[in-house]
């Protein structure tokens, strides 16, 4: 029997090598594999010895020989394959055990490997007689099978051919996504995604279905690197619903600089709130929309003290907490009053450059949801113009109705959103629903739409709602009616220019 091993990531190919010599097996090898292993006192034919041509072209051309990809691709059971062997003198090759230069670490042309793949999907295509690796944590558990069998079986060679061009796949998926870096064009003309899974979910939108996260074989984010400290597992709405809720609270915190807390339920906020502390904005965040906040995702964007646990655990029961991280004792006080809560500690959000959405057959692509208007784009249209305060309340209301489920209108007073209406079929109820959230909390505040009002009824709504500034895209062919009744009911009216439509 005879392996061919030639890696980059040298990691147990030493243990692999011995185990495989030990076993009886030939090793043939190159370059820098061949150096650490003969540095190790292994016996190793090198593939120049074996092709009859030295590495050439500055180590690009290496394994690229009949003797190679012959030994692996021969069908060992086709007559045809067996005099071409016996008329060229080549040797089977029963394991490759091949990994790839590091593209992703330093995205260049000398770093796309050519003989690796290749060498990779020979022995995959060929998985009925070679098996393949190119992964170490693998190396064990063909080595045990090698041992109790004698032979790899069918099914574990081909699982190893699976992982194998998947390998190659992701490897090639990321060499695409490098050559589109210099393009122009604002979308790609083909996407490849190569998705790893990286964690099981407790199940996924239902109980009856299953559920997973995945990532992007190559890369991490933020969900990598959370800690979950408490807790029933989580589900598939549990990530997604956290994920929107982290997004928003560092948002709120970053653009305002002060300590913010979003509370979401089904994808849209009940409660948001920035405040000079933490358990302030907790206090304000809840009282938005108690009802709505039982079972909620709460994410807080400063570490969690004392008396932020404190207003917390005199509150509704949330499904999962979400911070940067939680004061000595906090994660005990939370747990014993919350058992069933999930306590996440996480870093800052990391945005993805394209949001990509699957329908029916097919895909939509966009680059991701941003705020592009600046504030120096934003338009007075009415008479009167906003105060100091108004201004601070409609910036904070359009920064939320941009993370709200269309259509959307949001109702804020002193850095808290008193009343959110959220996915109605109509701007008008949106606006009712908010209002009637409000209580008559944002009176003398700012009411923020997501697009523009097709109607005045939608400005008389903001009115009754008592307050003192209107912020919306503009760009209505009512434009002009809509500014007429703001300045007849007395109020500000300020148009970005920029619709937030979110499904």
């Amino acid at each position: 029997m005879r392996a061919l091993l030639s890696v980059y990531d040298k990691t147990g190919i030493v243990a692999l090598a011995r185990e495989l010599r030990s076993l009886g097996w030939d090793i043939v090898s190159s370059g820098g594999t061949a150096t650490a292993l003969r540095e190790a006192n292994l016996d190793v034919t090198d593939t120049a010895e074996l092709t009859g041509f030295p590495a050439i072209l500055g180590h690009r051309v290496v394994t690229l020989h009949p003797k190679v990809h012959g030994g692996i691709l021969a069908d060992r059971r086709d007559p045809d394959h067996q005099a071409d062997m016996a008329a060229y003198g080549i040797d089977p090759i029963d394991l490759v055990v091949v990994n790839l230069y590091p593209f992703r670490s330093n995205p260049s042309i000398e770093l796309i490997d050519v003989g690796g793949p290749t060498m990779v999907r020979a022995a995959a295509k060929n998985h009925k007689d070679v098996g393949v690796l190119t992964d170490p944590a693998d190396y064990p558990q063909v080595i045990e099978e090698l041992k109790g069998e004698g032979v790899l079986s069918a099914a574990t060679k081909r699982s190893l051919a699976r992982k194998a061009f998947a390998h190659t796949a992701a490897y090639d998926a990321a060499i695409v996504a490098w050559l589109d870096e210099g393009d122009d064009a604002p979308l790609p003309p083909t996407l490849h995604l190569a998705l790893e899974r990286v964690q099981d979910l407790r199940y996924g939108e239902n109980p009856h279905q299953t559920g997973a996260r995945y990532r992007q074989v190559g890369t991490s984010s933020w969900w990598d690197d959370v800690t979950q400290h408490g807790g029933l597992a989580l589900s598939y709405l549990n990530l997604f619903d956290a994920d929107a809720a982290w997004g928003l609270a560092n948002d709120l915190a970053t653009t305002t600089g002060r300590p913010a807390v979003a509370i979401i339920k089904h994808a849209n906020p009940c409660g948001a709130a920035v405040a000079d502390t933490l358990d302030e904005a907790y206090q304000r965040a809840f009282e938005c929309d108690e009802r709505s906040a039982f079972g909620g995702i709460v994410a807080l964007s400063h570490e969690v003290d004392e008396a932020t646990v404190a207003r917390m655990v005199a509150a509704a029961q949330a499904d999962v907490v979400i911070a940067p991280g939680y004061a000595d004792g906090v994660i005990e006080a939370l747990a014993k009053k919350r058992k069933n809560t999930r306590l996440l500690t996480a870093a800052p959000p990391t945005p993805d450059p394209l949001q990509i959405r699957q329908l029916t057959g097919s895909w939509l692509v966009q680059d991701a949801h941003h705020f592009a208007a600046a504030r120096d784009d934003w338009r007075v249209v009415t008479k009167r113009v906003p105060t100091d305060a108004e201004w601070v309340d409609a910036e904070l209301a359009w920064r939320l109705v941009g993370w709200v489920k269309s259509n959307s209108i949001v109702l804020v007073k002193d850095g808290t959103a008193w009343g959110i209406g959220a996915g109605q079929q109509n701007r008008v109820e949106a606006g009712q629903i908010a209002a009637a959230k409000a209580a008559g909390r944002a009176a003398g505040g700012a009411c923020a739409s997501d697009a523009f009002y097709p109607f005045p009824d939608g400005i008389e709504a903001a009115a009754e709602a008592g307050v003192a500034v209107v912020i919306q895209p503009g760009g209505s062919v009512k434009d002009d009616d809509n500014i007429a009744k703001a300045d007849e009911l007395g109020l500000s009216m300020v148009f970005t220019g920029e619709r937030h439509f979110l499904h």
